[in-house]
């Protein structure tokens, strides 16, 4: 274990300073703490080397056993919002409040229906990204995913472009695994999925994916996505333009039986 371990290196490695300093304060030692937690010892060493982003399980379950006040989970939710682009992590404290997200997306799968290899493809793609920036902000697309398996899922309602299912991001296997969670997906009655046939040609929304974040109590709120980045807007104006778009889309989409089809179609094609 490196005991000169300097937290200013990484928010990866402060975490990992803070998780020893707490695990030497309780007195355990790394084979207790994997005992307890049911996480390996090796992931907890690279985890306090900050050679590994900790899923918040790990935090959450590191913070009971040794008794550090929440200080870890808030350490996480520190660390994995700073692996997230700045202009996207306002939608991070957005997301997880709404009852109901609606989101069209005519390039890729929507993020939180990615597989971790969808994503880790699609987040490469981005002109001068290091492989360790890639894995942390792949490990927070997944960790975003944890709010449709609580036990009050939002309503989740996505429309895709036919085209979606084409492009071939990752390769063949890649893509064929993504296909199969689109459709393990549909069978929650808190998810639905609808597709854009190419043959209508619909240019509605071609330009760019947006979210739709209904909260309790509080003004929709939504996601625009563009060439560079994206925003997040409550202006009236702003929400009521995209109900618009997402409106006309829904109404061109296929219902869901439909959808699954053209969703095996294009299965076949990654064979």
């Amino acid at each position: 274990m490196n005991s000169d371990l300097d937290p200013r290196v990484s928010n990866l490695a402060l975490f990992g300073a803070e998780l020893r300093k707490y695990r030497k304060r309780a007195k355990i030692t790394q084979d207790e703490l994997a005992e307890v937690t049911q996480f390996s010892r090796s992931l907890l060493s690279f985890v306090e080397r900050g050679e590994r982003t900790p899923s918040r399980n790990l935090a959450q379950r590191c913070d009971e056993v040794l008794e550090a006040g929440g200080e870890l989970v808030q350490l996480w939710e520190y660390i994995t919002h700073a692996a997230s682009p700045r202009w996207f992590r306002g939608w991070l404290d957005v997301e997880p409040a709404a009852h109901t997200l609606h989101t069209w997306e005519p390039l890729v799968m929507p993020g939180l229906l990615q597989t971790e290899e969808y994503a880790r493809a699609v987040i490469r793609g981005e002109p001068g990204i290091t492989d360790e920036q890639t894995e942390k902000a792949v490990t927070a697309r997944m960790e975003r995913q944890t709010i449709l398996g609580r036990d009050d899922p939002p309503l989740f309602r996505a429309v895709i472009d036919e085209g979606v299912l084409y492009r071939p991001i990752g390769g063949g296997d890649v893509m064929r695994r993504q296909l199969e969670r689109l459709v393990r997906a549909m069978e929650s009655p808190r998810i639905g999925v609808q597709i854009v046939p190419m043959e209508l040609g619909v240019t509605t929304g071609i330009l760019g994916g947006f979210v739709i974040a209904q909260l309790p109590g509080n003004p929709d709120m939504v996601y625009i996505e563009s060439a560079t980045n994206g925003y997040v807007s409550s202006r009236p104006e702003d929400v009521e333009a995209i109900h618009a778009r997402y409106d006309a889309l829904r109404a061109e989409a296929q219902p869901r039986r439909a959808s699954i089809e053209l969703i095996r179609k294009a299965e076949k094609l990654w064979i």
